[in-house]
């Protein structure tokens, strides 16, 4: 763990643990698109959740065929960027199939998941579906089965206002503006030996750096997403060393699980927060490495100073618990999160906020039905344990990180098992917390997450401020998800078994040394939220 993000000090007893914030103590702004999503066509994602066109259930349709709930229910996660078409099935996917006239569009065999792709919802309909949500697109270029012609292709059809082929074919197709896609990436998981045209780390370098290059010199206002691995490994390194230069993110992807061990399951989400670190720094050393030793010539001084000013940030674009033997690709990944899952959730955007320096977009992969938190049949739809903790995170933790010191007792524990290989993380990581702690301040109220990770013992706890009681609300704002059955799950027959018990708690302030103090007790297995406002004169 970072001393940047926070201290930790361990201590034997969680009945003895302290929580100490300071809002003076301020790590920078909390990017909100850490926020984001991720629709694949694969399984009930596109046809069946975010599109029903089948549905006789008229009253939950728009006329375009989009699920109202759906969208009620996206809408309330306060999702800013959605990732679009994929995902594995982007390395076989032709953008051109999915535009024009639905009943001339042709119906394709899908390479990633094996299934058929009707192309009926494409490129118009589901920036239609972004601009009608209020959503910035995110679109993966195809560079498995892919062309650089095709890439540049797409961008003019959605980017451009000038007299020319594409661009006049998305006039005919209905939109006479330029959409103006910011986010484009370039490939995804092309290392992978699951996925069509795989690449070595050198095949991919040069390919990207050809396509960045074409990219910009047809549209300079777009962000590039170079792809990257998990985040320590081989591949981040050679990507992030070759190009720095002409990309704005690089993306990391990491997915979490452990069903016979909840301890593994909810600790799994530091194996993320280490990749994010080594990242980086592997960033860090890119800059360095591209930094020119000779400012003997105007052409490299002009480019010192544009890798100066240059900053590559982190888009973790694939990130959730997800176990895929429990839930494969065959059965349309439905997976049944437990409360456990929703801890790690937690756990996972408690990482994401103290690592709010280093992250400027996040993705939960999936948005509906597909490791989703959101699952729908053909009359209704329920919210899935994780999409409690999503919610709270998107619609609260907001403003600027901070440093929090925590006092509490260290997993000691296995991190082997589950669908990751990371048993390397307790050595690499000593300090994996039982309190599991993120904190920020918006508007004079400080937010305060915390995942008790202990599946036996609640956490009585003293949290500190700075200052008097009378500079502080005597009252705060909370939010607990909890069920005594930390296997818990729902289902359309009993959809809130697990929902979130929001209270209005009393602090009852000590005051001695300078600081303010109140004592909470954290439920076993839990995930509390606490919203603390800050009077005038704090």
């Amino acid at each position: 763990m970072s001393n940047s993000a926070q201290t930790i000090e361990e201590i034997k007893s969680l009945s003895q643990s302290e929580i100490r914030i300071d809002p003076h103590r301020r790590l920078g702004e909390i990017d909100r698109k850490i926020y984001s999503g991720f629709l694949e066509h694969l399984g009930r994602c596109i046809y069946g959740g975010i599109v029903d066109y089948e549905n006789p259930n008229k009253s939950l349709i728009t006329k375009e065929g989009y699920r109202k709930d759906v969208a009620k229910a996206l809408q309330d996660l306060d999702m800013p960027v959605i990732r679009w078409p994929g995902g594995n099935f982007v390395s076989s996917y032709h953008w051109q199939d999915g535009i024009g006239p639905k009943e001339s569009r042709p119906r394709r065999p899908e390479l990633a998941w094996l299934n058929e792709e009707s192309n009926l919802f494409g490129t118009d309909e589901f920036l239609h579906w972004c601009e009608w949500m209020k959503i910035e697109p995110y679109l993966c270029l195809n560079m498995g089965t892919g062309t650089l012609d095709e890439a540049l292709a797409w961008i003019e059809y959605c980017n451009s206002s000038s007299n020319t082929f594409w661009a006049n074919l998305r006039r005919s197709n209905g939109h006479e503006e330029p959409y103006n896609v910011k986010y484009w990436g370039l490939g995804n998981e092309v290392w992978g030996p699951w996925q069509v045209g795989q690449m070595n780390e050198d095949d991919y370098c040069k390919k990207a750096l050809q396509w960045a290059k074409a990219i910009k010199l047809l549209d300079p206002s777009v962000v590039l997403i170079s792809c990257g691995c998990t985040g320590f490994s081989k591949w981040d390194y050679e990507i992030t060393q070759n190009l720095f230069k002409f990309v704005d993110f690089h993306s990391i992807h990491l997915y979490t699980s452990d069903a016979k061990d909840q301890m593994k399951n909810i600790t799994g989400p530091a194996a993320a927060e280490t990749g994010i670190q080594i990242t980086a720094k592997l960033l860090d050393l890119a800059k360095i490495t591209n930094y020119s030793s000779s400012t003997s010539n105007s052409v490299a001084a002009t480019e010192d100073l544009e890798i100066k000013k240059h900053r590559v940030k982190i888009c973790f674009d694939e990130w959730n618990v997800w176990d895929p033997i429990r839930a494969g690709g065959e059965v349309g990944c439905e997976e049944k999160y437990t409360l456990g899952d929703a801890l790690a959730v937690g756990s996972w955007l408690n990482v994401f906020i103290r690592q709010s320096g280093h992250v400027g977009m996040a993705n939960i992969a999936q948005c509906v039905n597909v490791i989703a938190p959101i699952m729908t049949n053909q009359d209704k739809l329920f919210f899935q344990t994780t999409y409690h903790p999503f919610r709270l995170f998107s619609q609260k933790m907001r403003g600027e990180s901070l440093n929090i010191h925590v006092a509490t007792p260290l997993y000691k524990g296995d991190t082997r098992g589950g669908n990751m290989n990371i048993e390397w993380l307790k050595d690499v990581d000593s300090n994996i917390t039982i309190l599991d702690c993120s904190a920020a301040i918006d508007n004079n109220k400080i937010i305060m997450a915390v995942v008790n990770r202990s599946p036996t013992e609640d956490a009585t706890t003293k949290v500190s401020l700075p200052g008097e009681p009378r500079n502080i609300s005597p009252n705060a704002n909370s939010w607990v998800i909890y069920h005594e059955n930390i296997n818990a799950i729902n289902t359309f027959e009993e959809p809130e078994n697990v929902v979130v018990e929001e209270n209005v708690i009393a602090l009852n302030f000590i005051h001695s040394n300078c600081e303010s103090t109140f004592s909470i007790s954290f439920k076993r297995h839990s995930l509390t939220m606490i919203e603390i406002q800050l009077l005038e004169g704090f």
